[in-house]
């Protein structure tokens, strides 16, 4: 009868805690539902974030295959600088004739001082050799060493044919040129855009060695160069 008694009790007491605990649910219940519901009201309320486009990038050449490299090269072949004039490149074309021009300058220098030496040579030879165009040569060095007018002679013959040289390859530089530029604009893009080109300056810290730590700073003034590539 007794463990009956607190069987019933056990019972009641479980019932009871039960009973107590549904007000507490159905609040929780009702306090998610308007949280839940506040939750979308905010997120309706609030506008989207959109990041605002600063500008595009701009083309300076875009393919074009239409514009042929071999054009270009054989106008360069033809007149230095009409390949890059084809290319849009005038302003390179004062640079390849100041090049060509200074040259030229110095093969006709060179040329002439070769052509006085050899005759003074020749009339140190023969007193009796004389040379209208270079008679100012004859008579301003005829009194010098053969030895000196024929070295100063070959000095001048030498330098003439270094300048043809120079010459030679600056044309070549200019046909080049306008090929590799022609290309690239036949077939790549170029971009204008320096944005992602930064240079800053900073300090490197080398570390020296203990006799000229005491005499000279460790940092050494530097200057960065970050290029980003896409």
């Amino acid at each position: 009868m007794t463990k009956l008694l607190l069987t019933f009790i056990l019972i009641a007491g479980l019932a009871l805690t039960a009973a107590a605990q549904k007000p507490d649910t159905l609040k929780r219940t009702k306090a998610t539902v308007t949280d839940s519901l506040n939750h979308k009201a905010d997120s309706l309320q609030s506008k989207p974030f959109k990041p605002s486009v600063v500008s595009k990038k701009a083309k300076v050449f875009i393919p074009d295959s239409l514009h042929s490299p071999h054009k270009a090269v054989i106008r360069s072949l033809i007149i230095p600088g009409w390949g890059q004039a084809y290319n849009h490149h005038y302003w390179k074309i004062p640079l390849i004739y100041g090049a060509l021009g200074s040259l030229g300058y110095y093969i006709w220098y060179n040329e002439r001082d070769y052509q006085g030496f050899l005759a003074v040579a020749k009339y140190q030879r023969d007193p009796n050799y004389t040379n209208a165009k270079y008679n100012d040569y004859i008579v301003k060095y005829a009194q010098f060493p053969n030895a000196s007018v024929v070295n100063q002679k070959d000095y001048s013959l030498r330098s003439r044919d270094l300048c043809i040289l120079g010459f030679l390859l600056t044309w070549g530089v200019n046909c080049i040129d306008a090929y590799v530029f022609a290309k690239f604009k036949h077939s790549y893009s170029m971009d204008n855009n320096l944005s992602d080109v930064h240079i800053s300056g900073g300090l490197l810290n080398n570390p020296l060695s203990p006799v000229y730590a005491a005499n000279f700073n460790t940092f050494t003034p530097a200057i960065k160069l970050t290029i980003t590539l896409r």
